[in-house]
């Protein structure tokens, strides 16, 4: 009695000990990672008594240690299919670290137990059963494996006794892969010599007798007798069985598999059934789950990757984009994917090459610490674009495949109407490219087309609730917004909104007043104050005016409206600004589609379409995942088209993409077109509603636009070598440094070289630059080279990044609105003045009444002038800037005033891309995309 109480004294403090441990480690763990907690998922078939019970136990150890531990019970009727199923759910969820299935399995339909067990993911079987643990254990690969949990305790218990395992004589019974097998092995790598005995081995008590260590695990009761047992030896007995016991209120007494009466007086240790190995089993089985949590956090670091890059195979003369892009062979995106340590869970896959990224990854992130931040921006461009996509690439491909860094570029989804139109794509060119391009630039993952689809419905319901409020009473129109259903009316939770928001606290459809009645049933939209417009991502200059309403079932309800692209959309800018889909639900909520006849604005919750639009871009909000030609990963998500809407990537992407490359990584961000326009506006609206702060500015320049700033033509062959012409040009270089430095960040100048460029060109450039206060200016070539050719560009904006910068906005909110636009006119183009014609300036008296005034400014300007007419290049002077409209976006949050005639839809050129693009119906390949 003394030796089973010394026994069961040691078992007790020794799991005290053990809880406790694991209880430090857990708290550990969630100091460092404050969303963290390991998670534990029982998989039960059927109702057994005896699982319940284990299982029970097993959730109540989980739960005193910290670990989130669930019960997933499966009916008896449960299929092989039906298991397997929820077996890949739980492999694929990263919150569970450790996967149990419980056994037996109790269904009435024939399961293969070994193929179940082995359909656990390896990482998380917490168990040890599946073959690929088996087999570590087997090899001695002690330290990269899960050992079976009952195993595992009896080692500890052995431990626990302070005999020396290393020489002993071992001797095991039974042979089961969960204690017998395992058991071997263990014993075996820890230097015992082992004999495993069975049913069928002869003379099996010479065996046992042998044994300086006994573990018997063979499921028969007190089969080992005393006698059998080598005097001082340490038994363990892993056996649980049922006897009859007429003395128990059950009927039966639970003993093991050794005869502990006998037994006891002939070892040196024994372990007591119950209480011995089973508490011990079940502390294993946490301890496991712990290691496993602690597995994933290790392998999960911020900014720890694991990635491959892809060698490219130069060809000169460099051939057209699309075959460079067609020669590389891209990663499998769910391969890059973990390379960047992004979890299976948290990636949708569309086809081989993009995926969609999952906003529950941000939840998991956000203690991490963010990278440094990097825009990119350029000069005045010439039609053409002089590269600021392409540098983008270069750049990412340059500090990541070549100087080792994690990074993330981070572009603009592509507008099919320049694909189609003049300019072309934006994934890149030559060796810096986002891959696969037509991918890329022909619908994605379908973000813009759902954007058309939501903006487009706003549109129609804009139209159809003027018309229906013009052609019925009151009444009628009051039951058919509120419906019977069954025998009552109802309210929408949309409707109820609409309610709150007028001030009326019912919610029973028949206990409304007549006014009240009126008020809520009538927007009485004035049809001339109609600032929502329908858009196509189509060039279509046919479309800058149109009349609608003209079909005769209109009843003479027509009226001018316009069409405008679709990356001009106000939900584009929401997508591009938002930070959640709580957030997004609320933004396309505030959007402002018109003005009452009382001068009330007029939302889309108003309409009662904003659900209806969340839904519609649920799955445009989240970022798209690519790589370039060099294997680095992109986001490509929101925007274009800086010089009629924002013009940045979205905010989900940059801030995602900072807490996947770690502290030490960089994040690429592109602004569209000119440091004037996009850069402005990547500053003072996208980072006031992010709350981030860019380390680094990348300014791109190029020769051939620089001459065409000096007074050379707009787009030509190739210049003479004309430095004069050159140094002219420079100026528009120095105005946008200036611009940059405007926020207070350092600017590094990126000169996009091309073949024709000379030495001397490209010499005088960087030499300006610096004078001009750029931290740092490069020539680079990466559109023939790759990140080779960008090496040290990347190296300057490392150097930049560390570099002391005092980060401010252009303008305070609370200025009003005119005097906003007007600094931004004076200090960024260079104006003299504004000048606000009637329409702007009804709109600013309009918006300061409904209370927008404090919204940031978005100038809807061209982007070939620092001025509004597009002609004039260089730095233009003595100019007064022409504001001849203003609108307001509410949801996305700023105001868009209209510089002179610039149009919101492009039109298409005399001889438009498209001539080029044609489809091989042998191949399906897309031919003559750039």
């Amino acid at each position: 009695m003394v030796l089973l109480t010394l026994i069961k004294l040691a078992v007790f403090c020794f799991l005290r000990q053990v809880r406790e441990r694991l209880k430090e480690d857990v708290e550990q763990m969630k100091l460092k990672n404050p969303n963290f907690r390991p998670g534990l998922v029982v998989l039960q078939v059927g109702d057994r008594d005896d699982s319940n019970l284990y299982i029970s136990m097993k959730l109540k150890a989980a739960a005193e240690i910290g670990i989130n531990a669930m019960h997933m019970r499966l009916p008896t009727t449960a299929t092989e299919e039906e298991i397997l199923h929820s077996i890949t759910e739980v492999n694929e969820n990263s919150s569970v670290h450790g996967l149990i299935v419980q056994l037996p399995l109790d269904s009435v339909h024939e399961i293969n137990t070994e193929k179940i067990t082995n359909a656990v993911a390896p990482e998380k079987d917490v168990d040890g059963l599946t073959s690929i643990n088996a087999g570590k254990l087997s090899r001695g690969d002690l330290g990269d494996c899960f050992i079976p949990c009952t195993p595992n305790g009896c080692m500890e218990l052995i431990k626990q006794t302070g005999v020396s395992v290393a020489g002993k004589r071992a001797v095991v019974i039974g042979r089961s892969k969960i204690v017998g097998a395992p058991m071997h092995d263990l014993l075996l790598w820890n230097h015992a010599t082992v004999t495993t005995c069975h049913s069928k081995t002869a003379d099996l008590a010479a065996e046992v007798g042998r044994a300086d260590i006994l573990v018997v695990g063979i499921g028969k009761a007190e089969m080992v007798k005393g006698e059998w047992i080598k005097k001082g030896a340490v038994v363990i007995d892993c056996g649980i069985n049922h006897v009859i016991d007429d003395s128990k209120s059950s009927g039966k007494r639970v003993v093991g598999d050794v005869h502990f009466q006998s037994a006891k007086e002939q070892a040196g240790f024994i372990t007591p059934v119950p209480g011995g190995v089973g508490p011990m089993t079940v502390a294993m089985l946490m301890a496991n789950t712990v290691l496993s949590a602690k597995r994933f956090l290790e392998s999960h670091q911020a900014g720890k990757w694991n990635i491959s890059y892809t060698a490219l195979n130069l060809q000169k003369p460099v051939p057209s984009d699309i075959v460079i892009s067609r020669s590389c062979a891209a990663k499998s995106i769910d391969s890059l994917a973990r390379e960047v340590g992004l979890l299976s869970d948290e990636v949708e896959l569309y086809g081989k090459t993009k995926a969609k990224v999952q906003l529950t990854i941000i939840k998991r992130l956000q203690s991490r610490p963010d990278g440094k931040y990097v825009v990119v921006t350029g000069i005045t461009p010439t039609p053409l674009g002089e590269g600021k996509s392409t540098t983008t690439i270069g750049l990412a491909q340059a500090m990541g495949a070549h100087m080792k860094l994690n990074v993330f570029a981070c572009v603009r989804q592509p507008s099919q109407g320049p694909t189609f139109g003049i300019k072309g794509g934006a994934a890149g060119g030559g060796y810096s490219q986002v891959i696969p391009m037509e991918e890329f630039n022909l619908h994605l993952t379908g973000d813009i087309h759902a954007i058309t689809a939501a903006n487009n419905l706003v549109a129609a319901a804009i139209d159809a609730r003027i018309f229906h409020e013009a052609t019925q009473s009151d009444k009628a129109l009051y039951n058919r917004l509120v419906p019977l259903s069954g025998r009552e009316r109802k309210f929408s939770p949309i409707q109820i909104n609409r309610l709150k928001k007028l001030g009326i606290e019912k919610t029973e459809p028949s206990a409304l007043t007549e006014e009240e009645i009126n008020h809520f049933a009538r927007l009485d939209i004035d049809p001339s104050s109609v600032t929502w417009q329908r858009v196509l991502d189509t060039n279509d200059r046919f479309l800058r005016k149109i009349t609608i309403g003209q079909s005769p079932t209109e009843k003479g309800y027509t009226r001018e409206a316009q069409f405008d692209i679709t990356v001009a959309s106000e939900i584009m800018a929401v997508l591009a600004l938002t930070s959640s889909l709580e957030d997004m639900r609320q933004r396309l909520a505030k959007m402002v589609v018109a003005t009452s006849r009382r001068g009330d604005p007029i939302t889309t919750e108003d309409l009662g379409v904003s659900g209806a639009l969340t839904v519609l871009m649920k799955d445009a909000i989240k970022p798209n995942l690519m790589q370039t030609l060099e294997g680095t990963p992109v986001f490509v998500h929101a925007g274009p088209f800086a010089n009629i809407a924002h013009g940045n990537s979205s905010i989900l992407a940059d801030k995602i993409a900072l807490k996947l490359v770690g502290p030490e990584g960089f994040v690429v961000t592109e602004a569209g077109f000119g440091a004037d326009i996009g850069m402005e506006k990547f500053f003072n609206i996208k980072c006031r509603y992010s709350g981030l702060r860019p380390h680094v500015v990348v300014l791109v320049a190029t020769i051939r636009a620089l001459k065409m700033h000096g007074g050379g033509p707009t787009v030509s062959s190739p210049l003479a070598l004309n430095l004069n012409l050159l140094e002219k040009g420079c100026n528009n270089m120095r105005k946008q440094i200036e611009n940059a430095k405007h926020f207070g960040v350092p600017v590094v100048v990126a000169v996009n070289a091309f073949k024709t460029d000379t030495d001397a060109e490209l010499d005088l450039v960087c030499t300006m630059a610096k004078a001009a206060g750029a931290f740092d200016a490069v020539r680079c070539s990466h559109w023939a080279e790759g990140g080779a050719g960008a090496v040290a560009l990347g190296e300057a904006v490392q150097k930049a990044s560390s570099a002391p910068s005092n980060f401010k906005f252009l303008y305070d909110l609370d200025l009003p609105i005119a005097d906003k636009i007007r600094i931004i006119a004076q200090k960024i183009y260079g104006a003299d003045d504004i000048e606000l014609l009637a329409e702007a300036q009804h709109k600013v008296a309009l918006y300061t009444k409904q209370g927008f005034a404090n919204l940031p400014i978005c100038m809807a300007k061209t982007h070939l002038s620092l001025s509004h007419e597009a002609e004039k290049k260089g730095v233009p002077k003595g100019f007064i800037l022409p504001i001849r409209d203003i609108r307001a976006s509410v949801g996305a949050g700023f105001l868009f005033p209209l510089v002179g005639t610039m149009p919101t839809i492009p039109g298409l050129p005399t001889r438009p891309c498209f001539y080029d693009i044609d489809l091989d119906p042998e191949t399906e390949q897309v031919n003559g995309l750039f």
